[in-house]
């Protein structure tokens, strides 16, 4: 992340400016209070914007396979760093 990635916030919500001051804009946007206590316990999880390289969970493997695949990593993972220990150990 570099300071150029953070303009447009500063932009819109740099102390420099004051609050009343504040421009939305299409990655920033103000949320009034009426508005936030209706979200399900004032959930602040607020998305606007969707991120194309995303996934979409709706197309993804059960979880059991998705559990399965982690273990098979984690299983090759181990037996390389197995196979390093047993070199450094002079095995």
């Amino acid at each position: 992340m570099k300071r150029a990635d953070l303009n447009d916030f500063v932009t819109s919500y740099g102390l420099k400016y004051g609050r009343a001051k504040r421009v939305e804009t299409e990655r920033f946007h103000r949320y009034g209070y009426d508005e936030l206590v209706k979200r399900d316990k004032l959930n602040l999880d607020l998305f606007w914007l969707k991120d194309a390289s995303a996934t979409d969970p709706d197309k993804l493997p059960p979880p059991a396979e998705i559990a399965a695949e982690i273990v098979d990593s984690l299983e090759t993972a181990l037996e390389k760093f197995r196979l390093v220990a047993s070199k450094l150990a002079g095995g």
